[in-house]
């Protein structure tokens, strides 16, 4: 046998391609500040040369790597005896994914340790530390877990910008239930074509009923596999995303004419759809469009399609209702994208903010008289949120917001803003949380 055929046998059974492509994915999200979805768009021609289940190995070492990072590096801060060189980045990164192997994937000592020497030999700017990746690995399988219990883990995965802004929003309790609800992957949300259904498709699916309307399976897997996805009976949304087309629906009627802002990839136009409305879908994102004529195709409801800019978008006539899912920072989705605390800063905050402004100036001219608007953004900040509606307020005087009773949505008091409706991770805690978001609805008088 040759030299390169039995190392590349070696490297096979180390798991090295698994653990290189996690390194990959992390070091291209870190460096780049990208998501792990572009970071995988980027990647795909690994992917698809690998096993698929080096594959999933891979990307479920970059989540529990990006999604427990500040803990993890904390844990590895006490057995490194000096700061690693700038020259050290890539190391950092063989150390981080292995820690995350052994501390959150719970992997096998010898295996995660093993796997992660063959990874630092074959990444040239880790290869010089690869007596240190084994000499501190080796110590976090016999001395982790009793430091792993000294660390305060939510605060620690927790950036300083963000924590701060949580505490002065929410107040330290709330802030850090938050973050202890994002140390969790999101389960899986449906929502059906059909509500009525949803007892037969609940049993079906081995799923539960969760907000008003949403169903949560008991496990994950891969969507397409599941019953119902060929039929187009129903499609992901988290239970807290399907919130603003309901109270849309719930203040305009089931046969009204709507208009779907930044509408890509079509959960909101499909539920506003199948409830028999007359809905135009805007976004100004050629491949986003093509994801929701895809979605529309798939689950037979139609809609129609306009490419454009929101803001400078003139609609024929004036709607009954108009839905405004804004872009954002989008921190209320951490517990699906657990990278972007780390990529994000405050300018990712007040960028998209000032977007918004001129967002709901634009939806709110497409409301005819007594219509309503509803303002939506996946995020925790209340500059994204209640503080773009106070500004909208004040400078629209034949506007006003609705009240809304979120027990009517399936969420709890504690969900009522002076506003709309503040949706938080921890809330509906013990059924698995919700992604975070802010809703209002502005009624137009004249």
């Amino acid at each position: 046998m040759g030299l390169n055929r039995a190392a590349k046998i070696e490297d096979e059974a180390a798991g090295l391609p698994a653990r290189r492509f996690a390194f990959s994915l992390v070091t291209r999200v870190l460096d780049q500040r990208i998501t792990l979805e572009e970071a995988g768009e980027a990647l795909t021609g690994v992917a698809q040369r690998m096993e698929g289940r080096d594959a999933a190995f891979g990307r479920a070492i970059a989540y529990a790597a990006l999604r427990h990072k500040g803990a993890l590096e904390a844990l590895l801060k006490r057995f490194i005896e000096r700061p690693l060189p700038e020259h050290g980045l890539a190391a950092s990164r063989v150390l981080l994914t292995g820690a995350a192997e052994l501390m959150i994937l719970n992997g096998k000592p010898h295996a995660a340790v093993d796997g992660a020497n063959h990874l630092a030999l074959a990444v040239r700017e880790a290869k010089p530390f690869k007596s240190l990746v084994n000499a501190v690995l080796r110590r976090v399988t016999r001395e982790g877990a009793d430091v792993w219990d000294e660390i305060d883990r939510p605060r620690a995965n927790v950036p300083d910008w963000l924590w701060t802004r949580w505490v002065a929003a929410y107040g330290a309790d709330t802030a850090r239930a938050i973050a202890e609800a994002h140390e969790t992957p999101a389960p899986l949300d449906l929502t059906l074509k059909d509500g009525a259904a949803s007892g037969d498709w609940a049993a079906q699916l081995d799923a539960r009923p969760i907000g008003a309307g949403s169903l949560r399976l008991a496990k994950s897997g891969p969507v397409d596999a599941l019953h119902g996805f060929d039929d187009g009976a129903w499609w992901v949304q988290d239970a807290a995303a399907a919130i603003p087309a309901r109270l849309l629906l719930s203040l305009t009627g089931h046969d009204a004419t709507l208009i779907d802002l930044c509408a890509a990839p079509g959960g909101k136009t499909m539920q506003l759809a199948a409830s028999g409305a007359s809905v135009t879908a805007i976004d100004s994102s050629s491949p986003r469009i093509k994801r929701l004529e895809a979605n529309l195709a798939r689950t037979s409801l139609s809609a129609v399609i306009v490419k454009a800019d929101a803001r400078n978008w003139v609609p024929d006539g004036l709607a009954d209702g108009v839905l405004l899912d804004a872009p954002c920072s989008a921190t209320g989705t951490i517990r699906r994208h657990p990278e972007l605390p780390w990529i994000r800063d405050d300018g990712a905050v007040t960028r998209p903010a000032a977007v918004s402004a001129g967002l709901l100036d634009a939806a709110f001219a497409m409301v005819k008289p007594g219509g309503v608007l509803v303002f939506a953004v996946c995020s925790l900040e209340r500059e994204e949120g209640e503080d773009q509606v106070l500004a909208f307020l004040a400078r629209t005087p034949e506007a006003s917001a609705e009240a809304a009773d979120p027990t009517a949505f399936g969420l709890p008091e504690a969900a009522r803003a002076a506003s709309g409706l503040r949706i938080l991770p921890c809330h509906l805690r013990e059924l698995g949380g919700l992604d975070g978001f802010f809703v209002a609805a502005l009624r137009r008088s004249r």
